[in-house]
């Protein structure tokens, strides 16, 4: 597929992009280039290929999210500037 300069001034024209001609030429080559490149793989016979979404398999580092209870009201209350036994006491900001 070959991508000429109007329709890459085309495109830059609807995204709004004033590209000087010299940057029309250059991109209207690099477009090129990487559709070439996808026509090329597209000859590739790929019908015992299974689809993934991703190359890469990744594994979750993180822990599953349990409720737990690690602490108690009164150690946590204990770091309070100020407290009424139950519920953290704050200034009102109003």
């Amino acid at each position: 597929m070959k991508i000429s300069p109007e329709e890459v001034a085309k495109v830059a024209r609807l995204a709004r992009l004033d590209l000087s001609p010299e940057k029309i030429g250059q991109y209207a080559g690099q477009l090129d280039g990487i559709l070439g490149y996808m026509d090329k793989l597209a000859e590739l016979d790929t019908s015992s290929v299974e689809p993934m979404y991703t190359p890469v398999d990744h594994v979750s580092v993180m822990r599953d999210d349990v409720a737990r209870k690690d602490y108690d009201r009164a150690d946590i209350l204990k770091n309070a500037p100020e407290t009424d036994g139950s519920f953290f006491i704050v200034p009102r900001i109003v």
